[in-house]
This record gives C-alpha cells, structure tokens and sequence, in this order.
C-alpha cells in the first residue's frame, strides 16, 4: 500500500520527463507524435490500474484512519516532513483524478487540440496529474502548498497554447488571481506552522487548534481561505474561471472542471474544518452567505446565456454552472455539520462527473459545429441533436438531468444532504441564517432546472421555427468518445442509486475529523 501511493505520486512526473525523449524504434507506431500519445494513455491508465488497486487494499472498515501512509523527515530545520496518506476523504478524490486524467488521455490519442508538440501536451498533462495526485495524499503544510501550486504551470499552458480564442488573455487572468490567492494562502499556512511548531496536518488535526489562539485561528481562515476560495472559486472571486473554460481546450476544461476546483474545496475540509475550528466557526456564517450568493448567481448568469438572441456560449454557461454548484459544496462545509460536509464531498465527486462530461460534449459539439454559440447551435440552421446525432443528444440530456440534480443520479445526494446539513447547523452558528441559506439554496435548484432544460429544448430539439425540415445528419458518437465518456455515465448512475459507495468512505473520516481526531 504504501509503494502503490508512493508510486501513484511519481509514476506521473517519471511520465513526463520520458514523454521528452525520443521514443524507441520499436515504439513509434506511425510517427513520433502518435507514440508520444500512445505514452500518455498508457502512463494514466497505469496510474489508473494502480489508484484501483489501491482502493481494492484500502481497509474499508477503518476509512477514518489514515493509511498507505509514509512518513520521513524532509526539512528537519522547519520539521517539515514527507508524510503521505489516504483516508476515506481523500481516497474518492484521488481515485476520481486517476480516472479523469486516463480518460482525457485517451481522448487526446483520438482528438489532439491544435497548438505545439504533441511531446510538451502529453509532459504538461503527466505533470499536471502529478500536482493534482499529491494535493490529495500530502499530510504537511507545506508539501501540501507545493502540490496546489504544481498545478498553475501545466494548466497555464494547456489554456495558453493549445485553446481556443483569446487564450492568452485567459491563461494570464487565471494563472494571476491564482497566484496572488497562493501568496496570501502560503502566509496563513505559515502563520499556523510557526505558531503551533509542527507543519504535520494530522498533528494539528488532532490538537484542533488548542495550541493556536482564537486571533491566530481567525487570521489563519481569512488567509488559507481567500487562497482556496479563488481556486474552488467562491463568488465573487471566480470572474476567472467562465474565461479559462471558454479558451481552454475540451481536455482542458474536463481537467479544470473536474479535478483542479476540487482541491480548494478539499483544503476547506482538510485544514481549516479541523485545524482551525474557532476561526471557522466565526467566518462560516460568512462563507454559507457568500456560498448561498454563489448558487443563485450562477443560475442567474446561466439563465441570461441560455436566452435567445444572447449569443450566449455554452462552455462560458457551464462554467458559470460551476459556480453555482460548487456554491452548494461550500454552503455544506460551511454549516460544519456531519451531514453537511458529507454533503459537500459527495458534491464534490458528483460535479466532477458531471461537468467533466458535459464539457467532453460540449467539446464534441464544438468539434462538428466549429462553435459553441447556443444561438448558432440552435438557429434556423436547426441543431436537433435528436434527429441528426441521437446518440449524442442523449448524452447531453442525460448530462443535463444529471447536473440539475435528477433523483436517481449522483447530482441529487450532494445538493440534498447540503441543504440539510444548512437546516440544522452546528452548534453555535446562527439557525435563522442557515435556514435563509437553505431557502436560497432551494431556490437556486429551480433555476439550475430551468437554465439546463432551455439548454436540452434549444440543443436537443432545435428551434420550431427551423427553416430546414430535413435538416442534414451528424457524425454521432464516434468509438473512443463513448469509451472516454460511458464510465463517467456509469458512474453517475452508481453513485445516484447507491449513495453508501461514497458516504460510506466519507461519513466515519468526517466524523472522526469534525472530532478532532477522535473516532
């Protein structure tokens, strides 16, 4: 168990630094590039193989406790350590990466986004992997801000050289807010390791902040939390992430969507719940509004895209969906409640799912149509996804349902046990607030129906008014889009009917973490 992490972690950046050589005779298929891209698929499905091993050995009827662990003096000066391990919180996220980053691989193989080397796509995407991986297995401070900003870099790049219109642009603003969110992070961070002598995570976790005074945990949350609130992104530090998604490619905006606005919600249940609980006690009534502004905000912006004659692009519509959704997942941790933050984690899953692939289709839709403009897609030149790509409407509806939270699917049972977990908030956080919060929160799934239903009508069906009858067929679903997408349906079904797969894994770490340790 612990050579399986050790090696999940640096399988990915070994993978790079080989994706640069020139490959073997033997090995290069047709030409370089096609075995560059060979290399990637099969460096991700290893990791793949390897993260469901990992799980298969995970014992699951301790998921409260940390393990694959390993634990070796780094920086004895600072008593920053190497210390790895997985936990019932962590293991879904990591198995979820591994999967996301295979599936993208393959795509690429099959449908490589127009830019530079095929070489430098394949080592920015390994090393990405390698950030993303470690974030959630890291049991240090520091170790942990080192793999958070791991990431800046690659995406930076995949957004700036191989998306679409106004990439640069795009790639500056995200790597920018990130950044300066990082610099004030790594000041909190610091503030927490200086003050309590340890960087350890689970150390700290265990004390839950006896060792740090309610002043010291106050300017902890307010750091650490603006540097995770601009990756998650919470309103109203997301104006970067509609344009990023936009420019960036489809592997991209899956990867973006998917796997890296998991990790600052991740730090929300990995530090400040546990670390910091005074602090956050103080500021959750805080996040739960800016949480609650965030889900009608991003309904709002998508109903306003999704209308007619607004031009509206669907890529920037499910990106700003992402605000909305992940508002839901911050509502959840913010009531510091059981039932909310398993909310929030089962959220977390769930949207990766989902919106990764709505943007896998999305992409496709992009592809044959040379545009996402929902105007366009659903003009008098008549889209009728139903009657030109059947295969592929389906898709989308089935993607579309799943996002706005259909009973039955994934999307349902994290935005459920959030507005629970609002109704009856923790001890000492305002009830009449949470309840308002809740309400707002309700109304924001009315709105999230109402933009992604005009969505399948306009897209799936066409206009009415449609000039050509007959409108001329599609290519459909080709072979390694269905093989890139049915897992991500598959698993949304699972997750929807058998909700105990995820909370099984996260409610007894949740527990034991909102504790302060103790089981």
């Amino acid at each position: 168990m612990q050579f399986l992490l050790a090696f999940i972690l640096a399988a990915p950046l070994i993978g790079a630094a080989a994706a640069l050589l020139p490959a073997p005779p033997g090995l290069r298929g047709k030409s370089p590039e096609q075995a560059v891209l060979r290399h990637g698929v099969t460096v991700t499905g290893v990791i793949l193989a390897a993260a469901i091993a990992l799980t298969l050995g995970f014992d699951h009827d301790t998921p409260a406790r940390f393990q694959a662990t390993t634990d070796i003096s780094w920086i004895q000066a600072l008593n920053v350590r190497i210390h790895l391990g997985i936990d019932g919180i962590s293991l879904p996220l990591l198995l979820m990466t591994a999967l996301l980053f295979f599936l993208c691989a393959l795509y690429s193989y099959y449908k490589l986004p127009e830019g530079p080397s095929p070489k430098a796509f394949v080592a920015l995407l390994l090393v990405l992997e390698a950030g993303t991986l470690a974030t959630f297995a890291v049991l240090d401070l520091l170790l942990f801000f080192l793999a958070f900003e791991m990431v800046l870099i690659p995406m930076y790049f995949l957004i700036a050289r191989w998306g679409g219109a106004q990439r640069q642009a795009a790639a500056w603003k995200f790597i920018l807010f990130t950044l300066l969110g990082s610099v004030v992070m790594l000041l909190g961070l610091l503030l927490i390791g200086l003050n309590s002598g340890t960087f350890d995570m689970v150390a700290l976790a265990s004390d839950s902040g006896r060792e740090l005074t309610h002043t010291t945990q106050l300017l902890a949350v307010l750091a650490i939390g603006i540097g995770l609130a601009v990756k998650t992104p919470m309103w109203p530090l997301h104006s970067w992430l509609p344009d990023a998604h936009t420019a960036a490619p489809t592997v991209g905006s899956v990867l973006l969507a998917g796997v890296l606005l998991k990790m600052g919600t991740y730090g929300f249940v990995r530090i400040l719940l546990p670390i910091t609980p005074g602090g956050m006690q103080t500021f959750a009534p805080y996040l739960g509004a800016f949480a609650a502004i965030g889900i009608v905000y991003g309904s709002l912006a998508c109903l306003a895209l999704a209308r007619k004659g607004n031009k509206g692009d669907l890529k920037r519509l499910i990106a700003y969906s992402s605000v909305g959704h992940m508002g839901f997942v911050l509502l959840g941790i913010a009531t510091m409640t059981p039932t909310g933050v398993n909310g929030a984690l089962f959220a977390n899953i769930a949207h990766g799912l989902i919106t990764g692939l709505l943007f896998f289709l999305v992409g496709a839709l992009k592809d044959r149509y040379g545009t996402a403009d929902l105007d366009t897609l659903a003009g008098a030149t008549g889209a009728a996804l139903y009657g030109r790509a059947p295969r592929l409407g389906a898709f989308l509806a089935f993607a579309a349902v799943a996002s706005l939270g259909l009973p039955g699917l994934a999307g349902f049972w994290g935005e459920m046990l959030a507005l629970f977990g609002a109704f009856d908030p923790a001890e000492g956080l305002s009830r009449p607030a949470f309840l308002t919060y809740m309400a707002i929160g309700g109304l924001g799934t009315l709105l999230t129906a109402g933009y992604l239903l005009i969505v399948v009508r306009r897209v799936c069906m066409g206009d009415p008014k449609a000039k050509s009858a007959t409108p001329a067929a599609l290519p459909d679903i080709q072979h390694y889009e269905f093989a890139a997408w049915t897992p991500l349906v598959a698993l949304t079904v699972l997750a929807g009917l058998w909700p105990a797969v995820l909370l099984g894994l996260t409610d007894p770490a949740v527990q034991k973490l909102l504790a302060g340790g103790n089981s």
